[in-house]
């Protein structure tokens, strides 16, 4: 049934003053909140009427009401208001990407750690490997007697090593040789077309030296593989335990977010570049008294990743909402600017 328009100011009343104080609402605090002339006895019947339809909850024995997931998707779907930033705001989070680092892993992982100290929420931020991403070069370090470092460097300004223990001594020889040899038939090479069977190819092609650099091929692919999947970068997650809402469920909840396979198919949008889910929307039971509010970040014009936060469900959303999209935009603008510095 669709609401009146004095039942959506009540409803979206109560959701606002319940997020600033965690507390049940009552009618006479709503009826001094509302900006028309309407009796208590008048908003206790609209409240009674949103609680049948499911908008409201009543905790205990409280006379009050707290919205319920349903009524916080209503609010955020078709009633909130979202506050436009200020330019202190946008002058605040400019300042947390005081950038040293030009690397997009670094900034990635900063940016998590930034976002959560802002929000006080867990936060994550993730990237998605552009399908144009080429290896750049590939070095091979002497470490030691029979240990190698291998360096990637790829298109985007994305880093990797992998460190290599050999059952032969390394020699410079040895080191100059494989270095040209790898370059020579890899750099270049788009990320994703790095495959088992162009390693074994390569390998075939060593003759008598496959026996000795077969492993460092195998650690290339592995380290091409790493960077076209992406990466994950989880901050804050003990903030959560700032939040008594969060309690019964919190410990199981942080065991969760310490799985990146969980994490990745959390914080994915698909035809989204912006989604909030709300509590029991969550398919983790883990979840059940949080939400997650996320939002897409573009590199050069291409969805590149996606900027998220899980707090309580009882979070500002429309203070969050706008400073999370001017995060991920600003986040967005940085990688854009390094991923042109590499090319």
């Amino acid at each position: 049934m669709k609401l009146s328009e004095r039942k959506k100011a009540i409803l979206a009343a109560i959701v606002e003053t319940y997020i600033q104080t965690g507390e049940p609402v009552g009618s006479k605090l709503l009826a001094t909140k509302l900006g028309f002339q309407v009796s208590p006895a008048t908003i206790r019947s609209d409240m009674a009427w949103l609680f049948e339809m499911g908008y409201l909850e009543q905790p205990h024995t409280s006379a009050g009401r707290v919205p319920s997931h349903l009524g916080f998707r209503e609010y955020i779907d078709s009633l909130m208001r979202c506050k436009p930033l200020t330019q202190d705001e946008r002058r605040e989070i400019d300042s947390l990407f005081n950038v040293r680092n030009p690397d997009p892993d670094k900034l990635l992982e900063d940016a998590a750690e930034a976002l959560s100290d802002y929000t006080h929420c867990a936060t994550v931020t993730s990237s998605i490997t552009p399908k144009t991403v080429r290896i750049r070069r590939i070095k091979l370090i002497a470490a030691g007697r029979n240990t190698v470092v291998i360096l990637m460097i790829a298109s985007n300004g994305v880093i990797r090593n992998k460190v290599c223990r050999m059952d032969f001594q390394v020699t410079d020889q040895l080191v100059e040789f494989f270095n040209k040899f790898a370059n020579a038939r890899l750099s270049g090479m788009n990320i994703a077309t790095v495959s088992t069977s162009y390693i074994n190819s390569l390998s075939i092609v060593l003759g008598e030296y496959s026996r000795i650099f077969t492993p460092l091929l195998v650690a290339i692919f592995e380290l091409c593989k790493e960077i076209n999947d992406g990466q994950y970068y989880l901050s804050g997650g003990t903030k959560l335990l700032e939040y008594n809402e969060l309690n019964i469920l919190v410990r199981d909840l942080l065991t969760m977010l310490e799985k990146r396979d969980t994490l990745q198919s959390l914080f994915t949008l698909e035809g989204d570049d912006f989604r909030v889910i709300i509590g029991k929307e969550n398919q983790s039971m883990e979840l059940a008294d949080s939400s997650v509010v996320m939002t897409q970040y573009n590199v050069g014009g291409e969805p590149a990743g996606t900027v998220g936060l899980i707090g309580p469900v009882r979070i500002d959303y429309a203070k969050i909402i706008p400073h999370l999209e001017y995060f991920a935009k600003t986040l967005g603008d940085l990688l854009t600017d390094t991923f042109e510095l590499h090319q």
